[in-house]
């Protein structure tokens, strides 16, 4: 291996050269505590930047072995140093000078979630520690200035390893803080299971964000406080006792005036799928990790999806067991979700009734009344979410606040009264049966019917290979935030999926996407086979797996198994 003084030499003989000459620079070289290895080179300075990466041995990173064997410590442990890191690296970029993109030095911006990045990844066997980041190289117009990337290699770089990288520069109590907060938090949702639950929300947390563009919590947000009938002690190993609400699996039902916090609690509940960092406000809310997000998608595309549970007997005899649709209306694409969602593996469903289609969720009684139930095709949510929890193990929990109708079928009901959540279910059962006798005998008939159970959804969809992208050699992917991924031509609308948490999950979704039509679409499995098989890949390798060679992008964040098929369903290029 060459090394350092190797690289200031190759350096000094390319200066003033024309940029192309700066990709003779691509190798590794040893700088005695880490090797710097310069992975890919861009080929002008106002190009995307050239990619690096610092490898540092284990025993000389030297972390505790307990912080980093177990997968939830390793990615809090890599998550902490990845701040570290990025907060190191500012005080440097560009400080040193040139055209475009010259003198940038960048790695992952964390948000409050803790994702598995690809930035800085930790070798669970020995400790290895590896960090991807990226570099501008300094230019003036195109014309290589050497000096300035010598000032970010052998002074800037080096500085900003020493001071983050081994364990013996850091803070002891706070590396120890950090892992003990992840060992918590798996705990409780270790015990989610057991305990019957499908969510935790501590109490002290604080919900509200600053802001519609700001994630960080509120300042003098209202600390929650659980109400004591739904009150759960968990004694955490580091922690210690520490009380909150549990949401019981079954049909929980969030009411209340607007603006008093019904939307706010499920949004954390949406994001508690994932870690937090400490001082977030919501480290302690804790939902089952495959809980989706369930929302009305006006114009989304559906291929060949069972949506009969749902939706039946359609005016044009459309097959709804096979289901196609370029232009989904907005209940059609929530039934799609659902039978989607159950697909995915979600064990609850999450719905805030503003971003539903109001015919999907409920069809009050005057409504049956004028129009019969045999020329309605659909089935509202509210007739099967029963059937969907004891039949197969979905839970729900719902926000509403204009329709009562719900109070008949929940387990639980919790009014969020100025962000205090209180158990309400006695007092709306009573109000609810008063209500039902009332409607009987006005009616007579009951306000809520009991339907006989539906069959299952079919998942056996078998999607095959796109051949024209198949050969391409040079097929591109591009993201834009959270909000789509293009495939060569083609874009995929991921503005719904309100769980993608960071824009870096959408890259890694873009290379899923296209491994998938490289190699992984044989026409034989099915997409709950496909999703098993890339997420068995990612498990074995991490997000490395989703590179087909060459250097692996800085900047990809684990997405979950439920946006994995969700982006595939949104995929309107995918053969089926």
């Amino acid at each position: 291996m060459k090394n350092s003084e190797d690289l200031r030499r190759m350096l000094r003989a390319v200066d003033h050269k024309s940029y192309p000459a700066y990709k003779d620079l691509r190798g590794a070289y040893s700088f005695g505590n880490f090797v710097l290895g310069i992975d890919h080179v861009q080929g002008d300075p106002f190009a995307s930047p050239s990619r690096l990466s610092v490898q540092i041995d284990g025993a000389k990173a030297a972390f505790p072995p307990a912080y980093y064997k177990e997968k939830h410590c390793r990615i809090a442990l890599q998550d902490y140093l990845n701040r570290l890191f990025y907060q190191e690296i500012e005080k440097y970029t560009f400080k040193a000078k040139g055209s475009g993109k010259s003198g940038l030095i960048a790695v992952s911006r964390c948000g409050q979630e803790v994702l598995e990045r690809s930035a800085v990844t930790i070798r669970p066997t020995d400790g290895q520690l590896l960090v991807r980041f990226s570099v501008g190289f300094p230019a003036n117009g195109r014309t290589i200035n050497a000096a300035q990337l010598e000032r970010i290699l052998f002074e800037f770089l080096p500085a900003c390893v020493t001071a983050v990288l081994f364990y013996r520069r850091l803070p002891a109590a706070k590396v120890q803080s950090v892992i003990h907060l992840a060992e918590d938090q798996q705990f409780i949702r270790s015990q989610l299971e057991p305990l019957g639950l499908c969510a935790f929300v501590a109490n002290g947390s604080v919900l509200p964000r600053q802001s519609g563009v700001s994630d960080r919590p509120m300042k003098d947000g209202i600390p929650f406080v659980s109400p004591k009938s739904m009150e759960v002690t968990l004694d955490l190993p580091h922690h210690g006792p520490l009380s909150g609400m549990g949401i019981r699996k079954g049909i929980t039902l969030i009411v209340g005036g607007g603006y008093h916090g019904k939307s706010t609690l499920l949004e954390a509940l949406e994001l508690g799928v994932y870690n937090h960092i400490a001082g977030d406000g919501r480290e302690y809310v804790i939902t089952d990790d495959s809980a989706l997000k369930i929302r009305a998608e006006d114009g989304r595309s559906i291929k060949k999806t069972d949506i009969s549970m749902f939706i039946n007997n359609l005016p044009n005899k459309k097959d709804t067991r096979t289901f196609y649709s370029e232009d989904a209306s907005g209940s059609t694409s929530q039934a799609a979700n659902v039978i989607e969602g159950m697909e995915s593996g979600a064990k609850a469903f999450l719905i805030d009734e503003d971003t539903c289609a109001t015919n999907f969720m409920i069809r009050d009684e005057l409504m049956q009344r004028v129009v019969c139930r045999e020329e309605e095709p659909i089935t509202p949510f509210i007739e099967r979410a029963r059937f969907l929890y004891e039949k197969c193990g979905i839970s729900s929990v719902l926000v509403a606040g204009s329709s009562g109708a719900y109070f008949y079928i929940a387990d639980t009901i919790l009014q969020m009264d100025r962000y205090v959540p209180k158990d309400i279910t006695e007092f709306a059962k009573k109000e609810a049966g008063r209500y039902a006798s009332a409607a009987a005998a006005v009616q007579g008939r009951p306000a809520v019917q009991k339907l006989p159970d539906p069959a299952l959804p079919s998942f056996q969809r078998v999607p095959t290979c796109n051949m024209a992208l198949r050969r391409d050699d040079r097929l591109k992917t591009r993201t834009r935030g959270t909000d789509d991924v293009q495939l060569g031509h083609e874009n995929i609308d991921l503005r719904y999926l309100e769980q993608l948490a960071d824009h870096e999950q959408t890259a890694a979704l873009s290379y899923i996407l296209a491994l998938a039509e490289k190699n992984l679409l044989d026409g034989r499995k099915t997409m709950t086979q496909l999703v098993d098989a890339i997420c068995a890949l990612m498990d074995q390798k991490g997000l490395a797996g989703l590179s087909s060679g060459g250097y692996l992008p800085t900047d990809l964040a684990m997405p979950r198994r439920q946006e994995i098929f969700a982006c595939f369903n949104r995929y309107r290029g995918l053969k089926l």
